[in-house]
This record gives C-alpha cells, structure tokens and sequence, in this order.
C-alpha cells in the first residue's frame, strides 16, 4: 500500500528545500503533489509544475465541487489547497506521496488518511532566524514579511499535533534525519 508524506511548516522554513530533497532519493519512491493556488505565479513558476494556477472565482466552484482534500484562503481571495484528483492520480500511479501543505491542511490529509500517512512538521531555529531568511530573499514588503512571521507563530503551536517535528537549524542534518524518518515509516 502506498503511502503519504505530509510536510508542514511556517514559511521560510526551508521546508521546500527539504521536500525537493526527499524527492531527489530515488529509494523513497516519492511523486510531489501540486497543490493548487489562486495567487498569481512568482517568477519562473509553471502552471502543473510548481502549483495548479486557478482564478479566484475557478477555486470557489472547486470547493462548491467538492474537489479538494484540504483548502485554505491564506489572505482574502488567496487559496491554497491539495486537489482529491491528483492524490488519486499519484496513488493510482504506484507512487508514495509528498506534500507541502501549510499546518492546518496538513493536520487535515492527516486526518483523512490516518496511519496511512506520516505528518512531519519543520520548526525554524526562531522567529529571528526566520525573519533574517525571508528578508535575505528578498521577494517580499516588509509588511508582507510582518504577515508571515505573525502566520508562523500561530503555525509553530500547532507543532505538537504532528507525528515527527524536526528543527531546522542545521539543514545538512534535518535532511538527514528528515530522510531516515521517512524511509523508515516507509518500509513499515
């Protein structure tokens, strides 16, 4: 049976960066699920690639259609969510699954898929490390910068709700231990 790979956590993380990791080992037999978004593409983002690019308007007839394993609106008229068609898909394929969801879409796959799912959560050294990454990339306002470090620490509470958390303060060993976590859970 195949299984699933939830990760979670505040933006700026690295949370991607540790996803793309675990993609990269062969071994894991992990497929990347899209998630879809009604906020505009950032530069060099493709459309079924990096997220599913819908309208506004196009995601809210999806959530009317009942299309979607979790959602969120992140900020007014910005959605994110994890389509039910293309788990399916990857399941279907014979592929594990990995996810980059935010803490409550995460909790909610979880959920959904119980045991058949490993939900870990990526905790950043601290709020003034995280500040000093998210400004280093330099792709946001500082008031853009305020909203997400408010949003992390909301998110970082709900770190116990998660079966693995691992700190990110070295990123050579959270992937590390991030990659023996999951290959363990697996193999059971």
């Amino acid at each position: 049976m195949r299984k699933l790979i939830i990760v979670s956590a505040p933006s700026g993380t690295g949370k991607s960066t540790l996803v793309r990791y675990l993609l990269s080992k062969k071994d894991l037999n992990l497929e990347f699920s899209i998630s879809a978004t009604s906020r505009p593409p950032r530069d060099g983002e493709q459309n079924g690639v990096d997220y599913y690019f819908l309208t506004p308007e196009e995601f809210k007839q999806r959530i009317a259609n009942g299309e979607f394993l979790e959602y969120e609106e992140v900020y007014e008229n910005t959605f994110y969510g994890t389509l039910k068609s293309e788990v399916d898909r990857l399941l279907t394929e014979g592929k594990n699954v990995i996810f980059d969801v935010d803490v409550k879409g995460g909790l909610n796959i979880k959920k959904i898929y119980g045991d058949r799912a490993l939900s870990v959560f990526v905790m950043p050294p601290s709020i003034d490390e995280l500040r000093n990454r998210l400004e280093k990339r330099g792709t946001e306002t500082p008031e853009a910068i305020e909203k997400r470090l408010a949003k992390a620490k909301y998110e970082m509470s709900f770190a116990p709700r998660f079966d693995v958390v691992i700190l990110n303060d070295d990123f050579d060993r959270a992937k590390d231990e991030a990659y023996e976590i999951v290959k363990k859970f697996l193999e059971k």
